[in-house]
């Protein structure tokens, strides 16, 4: 399988700010760790990453969060800030987040969160789901939010949690992975928010999707049904969509003018809800 993402981002910073972009496949893809991941070459998968203001080279620093999302932190001046990110990727590769959750990892994706109230979803999801585990509980989920809800750009609010999307029955990528999260969790499933890179996906656009924790691993569930489960490459990992926004800002002011995001696949594969399917 060869996949070829791209990123690029225009920013107008109007007061210095710090940025903390996580655009970056995620390590583990065999694009090699470290400061080399800008610029290196790990066998034939590569990456490059470049941010420059008014046309000149920014300084980025790499940081990991505890989630092992890669994040690219730049202190901005005000000005126009670009950000290009490529990376292609040869053949799949071993899950790059570690497959097997420590006992505290395993607690804090079995919590309710700031955009997954399990707790308030807990009656639904054991009238639902009673009698269900394993793949046939991924797949009855997955089915039961994809058949509830409307995949309607631009409907919920960046505030929206998983309570208000069953509500409204309407949201985007991130409102049916937070459904999806909160119901499994409800149910002493360990789940967690991964955003994507998702050849197949159209429009074309950074994409969410739930990761579950069972028989031994984590495996993926994307209830938007938008493209293939197989062919997603992990960005950012982490509780809810607070842990994987593709750009924070903090201590100033930046504004996004321009968004542009592709991601293709050498031959897309089918899907099956009723498999377990891994990324990597």
């Amino acid at each position: 399988m060869q996949r070829d993402v791209t990123a690029h981002l225009t920013l107008d910073v109007t007061t210095p700010a710090t940025l903390a972009l996580a655009v970056a496949v995620s390590d583990g893809y065999g694009v090699g760790p470290g400061p080399g991941r800008a610029t290196g070459v790990a066998g034939s998968s590569y990456e490059n990453l470049t941010v420059t203001r008014d046309g000149e080279p920014v300084t980025v620093e790499e940081v990991q969060d505890e989630n092992g999302t890669l994040l690219h932190v730049v202190r901005a001046q005000p000005g126009r800030l670009v950000v290009d990110y490529a990376a292609h990727l040869d053949g799949r590769h071993p899950d790059p987040v570690t497959p097997a959750p420590t006992t505290g990892q395993r607690l804090r994706f079995l919590r309710p969160s700031r955009y997954c109230e399990s707790d308030s979803l807990a009656p639904t999801a054991a009238a639902e789901f009673a009698g269900l585990s394993g793949v046939d509980l991924l797949a009855g989920v997955s089915s039961w939010v994809g058949t509830r809800l409307s995949y309607v750009p631009g409907s919920s609010l960046p505030t929206d949690g998983a309570v208000r999307t069953l509500l409204a029955r309407q949201g985007v990528c991130r409102d049916f992975a937070h459904l999806v999260v909160a119901l499994l969790r409800a149910l002493d499933v360990p789940a967690r928010l991964v955003s994507v890179y998702a050849p197949g996906l159209d429009p074309m656009d950074f994409h969410a999707v739930a990761e579950a924790y069972v028989d031994g691993g984590w495996h993926v569930v994307d209830a938007t049904t938008l493209a293939p489960r197989s062919s997603l490459i992990r960005i950012a990992t982490g509780a809810d969509a607070s842990d994987t926004a593709f750009l924070s800002v903090y201590g100033g002011r930046a504004t996004l003018a321009e968004l542009e995001v592709t991601a293709v696949v050498d031959d897309l594969p089918s899907d099956d809800v009723r498999e377990l399917v891994r990324l990597g």
